[in-house]
This record gives C-alpha cells, structure tokens and sequence, in this order.
C-alpha cells in the first residue's frame, strides 16, 4: 500500500516555518507518531527525498534528515533502488477495563435472555486451544455451543471450551443458569478475562441458527477466562448479529479516580 492510501487525510503542509521545532523534525515526528499509531502499515513505501519535499514545501535535505532518523531508530529500511519502507509492526494495546463491571454485564445479559443448548460433550479441544490451556495428549474438555435469544431473536452463536467443570452441566442447567453461576457451581471464580473483538462472515452452521445468509458479516468475539492463579478455565468464541446486538464499553482513565 502506497503512503498516499494511507495517509489521504493529512495536510499536505502540517508543518510550521516559524515554529522553533526544526522542521527536519517537525517531519520526523509526524510520520513517526503515524507508524506507532499503525496509520502508516508495515511495509508502505514512504515518498523519496523529493517526494517528501515537494509534498510538505521542505527542502530536500530535510526530508532525507528525517528519513535518517527513522532509519537509525529501526521504523523505516532505506535501500537504494528500492526506496523507504515502514518496518514497524503496529500491535495494538488492550483496553484494561474494571473486570467487576464486565461480569455484572454478562451477568445480566445472561439472565435477560434465552439460551439454547445445541451441544454439551466431552472432546478434545482443537490443538491450539488444547495447549492454551496445557492439557495432555488425551486429555478432554467440556465444549458447549449454544444460541441466546431475546424476544424470540437469535443475536449470539456461542462455542465454549471449558475445564473443571462437573457439576451443573446437564442441558436443563445450562438453560436455566448463566454461565458464571454454573463456573460458582464448580467452585471456580473469575478474576481475569482478555477479549479480542473482530469481523467473521457466518459459516452456514451459524447462519442457519442466526437466521441470516451464509456469508452474512457477523460480529466476533474471543473470550479467554482465568481463575485466581491465572490459569485459564474457559475459551469462549461468540459470533454476533450485529443488528440485534450491540458491545458497549464506558471507560475511565485510571487516573480520574485518584
């Protein structure tokens, strides 16, 4: 992808003659800021010298001066013929929420909807799941698939993979009580959760319980659960319609409550 592509949305003069900042790097600062922040993707290719100094009314010796800061710092390779290129991978941070407020959420998304058992068996997890959570070669866990509903729509495809459980697991239960409740059952507190939110288009498994066509854009949510020694309990994969169902998070940053 080119650096025009990515970067459309800046003007092309950002920078300040009269500022006291040189504007070598004034330069250096603004494209380094949009590598960190994954504006500017592994592998775009920056304009050249000229490029850079037609586009931002610079001199040519300023622009290469910012190159050669970005170079030196390891964000861009500078190869003759084959021009600069972004070397930084941008991987994005989590979001750290308060974990209490999430769990009275499920909590009460759980017990304001309707769940459908479609399966409970004991199998062994796909391999990748199998070694997050270390079990060994034959080695089982619980895997649940359900539908949640509200007013008789199906919003949520869930996949689960779960360990400790034995009480509480029979479909009725499963039914009847959150998740959560069932893992309080089993004498298993959460105390950590990592999410990862994504797109997936529905497989036609999940379309056909979802009520959309196959291929229908769906939102998809990864849930990794731990209990108090940060062992992980619970592998949850949902997809949601997104027309009938909405992620809201309402974050505070840490230092508003000091």
């Amino acid at each position: 992808m080119t650096f025009d592509d990515q970067f459309s949305g800046l003007q092309h003069n950002p920078l300040k003659e009269n500022s006291p900042t040189p504007l070598y790097y004034q330069l250096y600062s603004l494209l380094k800021q949009n590598i960190l922040n994954g504006s500017l993707e592994d592998g775009t290719q920056l304009p050249t010298e000229l490029g850079l100094s037609e586009k931002f009314h610079i001199s040519r010796i300023t622009a290469k001066r910012a190159l050669d800061e970005l170079a030196a710092e390891g964000l861009v390779a500078r190869r003759r013929a084959k021009g600069t290129h972004v070397t930084h991978k941008y991987e994005p941070k989590p979001v750290k929420a308060p974990l209490v407020g999430m769990l009275q959420e499920l909590e009460f998304m759980g017990k304001h909807s309707d769940a459908k058992v479609l399966e409970v068996i004991l199998a062994r997890p796909p391999t990748v799941i199998a070694q997050e959570f270390g079990l060994a070669e034959g080695e089982t866990a619980l895997k649940m698939t359900r539908v949640r509903s509200r007013d008789n729509e199906p919003f949520g495809y869930y996949t689960s993979w779960s360990v400790g459980l034995n009480q509480g697991t029979d479909k009725a239960t499963l039914e009847s009580l959150t998740r959560l409740e069932v893992f309080r059952k089993n004498g298993i507190e959460i105390k950590h959760v990592k999410q990862i939110l994504s797109a997936k288009a529905a497989t036609p498994e999940v379309a056909a319980e979802l009520g959309v066509e196959a291929g229908f854009p769906l939102l998809s949510l990864t849930r990794r659960s731990f209990d108090e020694n940060e062992k992980l309990v619970d592998y949850l994969h949902v997809r949601y319609h997104p027309g009938r169902f909405q992620y809201h998070m309402d974050l505070t940053p840490e230092h508003a409550n000091r």
